[in-house]
């Protein structure tokens, strides 16, 4: 009894946690991507569009990726988009070869910026370790990726609530102000919120292989509603946190180091600083190796079978996408984010999200009565 209560715990859970290990380097891990879609409109304001459009939209998406996939039984982004789009599938194809390149570059470029600020390193040291972790996850296989991603999550949110309650202590009543007196709110909240959402789903078709462990649509359901809250969670603390420093946190490049400057100021934190970009860079690298590992699977899937298994599909596969990453990512963390984000937002909305919520659920409960 005791263990199946702890299968189906991991069944509910373990989705939201690699979602949300995918989803934070591309999603907050720098505080740059909360910078750009929310601060834009108030610390309320963003707030609040964090707390309800995000949030809803990240977990109802989420719910229905997963129930489509389970009563399809469909586990990778290929075979997923064919069910859903039929021939057009193809056009999520495209979209997702250009937002890799882009979470590369912004991975890469993050993780030397981070190293170069906290360490005074060469970013070069940076673009280099990022690199051969992300190598070494994904030539280990699915098994490895899922347990790093599992364990790394409870680490990061550790350390992410010991970050937000130091800050709270020496400077709670900055956040209340912002909150309560300040209360700035501007025109606009609604769809930066959504544009947020959006472009970061993309990432949920990347581990359909969760859907294999399901055994109801309640399972798939509840599991997706979850995996939209401790997907944005960690997120809010971070923007909770940012209010201290805003507005200098809306230009700058790296908002997080803004945070801790003026928590060194006033507190010996520079341990925890360093426990965090360790962590943060950790992300980085999840992050980069989800992405990578759905286009590997999907290479192999067509090009690889038992009698020809062409083992050197994944490797080569993964170095090109990590320099083609490295060379995007000379345009700066900014660019990419502010335009390449910003963008793709607006497509994955086309070709994934409209169609999932209408035509998917139609097919969803059109399988259902077919099986009554």
């Amino acid at each position: 009894m005791a263990g199946k209560k702890s299968n189906k715990f991991q069944r509910l859970i373990v989705p939201g946690l690699i979602f949300q290990s995918i989803f934070i380097a591309g999603g907050y891990g720098t505080g740059r991507e909360l910078a750009e879609f929310f601060f834009p409109y108030g610390s309320l304001g963003g707030l609040i569009a964090m707390c309800t459009v995000t949030l809803l939209s990240l977990s109802i998406v989420c719910a229905a990726t997963f129930e489509f996939a389970r009563v399809f039984k469909l586990y990778d982004y290929r075979s997923f988009f064919k069910k859903l789009i039929g021939p057009f599938w193809v056009l999520f194809e495209i979209a997702y070869l250009v937002v890799l390149l882009l979470v590369l570059a912004v991975c890469i470029a993050a993780a030397g910026s981070n190293l170069k600020g906290v360490f005074h390193v060469s970013r070069w040291i940076g673009v280099i370790l990022l690199s051969a972790g992300v190598i070494f996850l994904i030539l280990k296989g699915t098994e490895m990726l899922k347990n790093v991603m599992s364990f790394w999550s409870y680490v990061l949110y550790a350390v992410y609530i010991l970050f937000m309650v130091l800050v709270f202590v020496h400077f709670g009543g900055a956040i209340s102000e912002q909150l309560t007196v300040i209360k700035e709110i501007k025109p606009g909240w609604l769809v930066g919120g959504a544009s947020y959402a959006f472009y970061n789903l993309a990432c949920v078709v990347f581990f359909l292989f969760v859907a294999k462990d399901f055994e109801s649509r309640g399972e798939a359901l509840a599991s997706g509603l979850i995996a939209g809250v401790i997907g944005i969670v960690p997120g809010i603390m971070l923007f909770l946190t940012m209010m201290i420093q805003y507005p200098a946190v809306v230009t700058a490049e790296l908002p997080v180091n803004l945070v801790f400057d003026k928590l060194n100021a006033v507190a010996n934190t520079r341990w925890l600083q360093v426990i965090f970009q360790i962590v943060l860079f950790g992300t980085f690298i999840e992050t980069a190796s989800g992405f990578i590992k759905a286009a590997t699977d999907r290479l192999e899937g067509q090009f690889c079978t038992e009698a020809n298994p062409r083992k050197w599909v994944r490797p080569v596969a993964v170095i090109i996408a990590v320099l083609l990453g490295i060379i995007v990512a000379q345009f700066g963390l900014i660019p990419l984010i502010a335009k390449g984000y910003g963008t793709m937002c607006w497509v994955f909305l086309i070709v994934y999200i409209v169609p999932l919520l209408t035509l998917g659920i139609y097919k969803i409960v059109k399988q259902g009565k077919t099986a009554a």
